[in-house]
């Protein structure tokens, strides 16, 4: 009974320090992200565009301001990155969701 007590709390130590070390690299990959794309806030569009291309989708936003989409995907997993434009052609604010 002892070796099975003891076979348990090793598993679970297991897996609980597997989920600190997943979610501590994808906190590096989303500060990684943040940081590379988040230079472009306050920069123009065109800035943008020239280094990722013609966006995806491009709407108006609840605000009234232009909505840039960039989707991609890497191992099946869909990214997607938005900027926020202003009547100004100046982006505004970055957010990205899925992207490794």
């Amino acid at each position: 009974m002892k070796f099975r007590n003891f076979i348990l709390i090793i598993s679970i130590s297991f897996i609980l320090s597997g989920c600190q070390t997943i979610k501590e690299k994808s906190d590096s990959v989303a500060e990684k992200e943040n940081k590379n794309y988040g230079k472009f806030v306050g920069k123009e569009i065109n800035e943008l565009k020239m280094e990722l291309g013609k966006p995806t989708e491009d709407f108006i936003g609840e605000k009234g301001n232009k909505i840039f989409l960039f989707k991609s995907k890497k191992y099946g997993i869909s990214c997607e990155r938005k900027f926020e434009v202003n009547q100004n052609n100046i982006i505004i604010s970055f957010t990205s969701s899925g992207c490794i």
